[in-house]
């Protein structure tokens, strides 16, 4: 029997707050789209996409720590914070995080076409629990 997950909080929301942190400390908070990896119902891995050159995916490159909260489209919080780390995956569970993310998220693959167009590169975070 799996123990339930840190993560559970979040399977009935569709955006939550990523704080991910500057040089000196201070605080980023930024309202995201993200996707569950369940493992027996209870998600383990968190996933979201950000640009490669955006300025969460500079300041997770250099502080894996991070905390999130559900929230709402505008950022409003909707519960508690959690400390977590994030980490920028590779081909094969990137792949994964964005079949997770397509799923939830039919306006995604919308997105993803205008991306094409801009040729930014994309990243895949996973977020792990602390």
């Amino acid at each position: 029997m799996c123990a339930a997950s840190n993560f559970d909080a979040f399977q009935h929301n569709k955006y939550l707050s990523l704080e991910s942190f500057r040089k000196h400390g201070e605080g980023v908070r930024t309202p995201v789209w993200f996707a569950g990896d369940p493992v027996n119902g209870h998600p383990q891995t968190l996933y979201i996409y950000s640009e490669a050159d955006s300025g969460k995916a500079k300041r997770i490159r250099r502080n894996s720590r991070v905390r999130i909260a559900p929230c709402d489209m505008r950022g409003k919080l909707l519960g508690d914070w959690i400390e977590a780390r994030a980490e920028i995956v590779g081909s094969d569970e990137a792949e994964r995080g964005v079949r997770l993310l397509n799923a939830k998220y039919a306006l995604k693959k919308l997105f993803d076409l205008f991306a094409r167009f801009r040729r930014r590169g994309r990243v895949v975070f996973a977020i792990h629990p602390s």
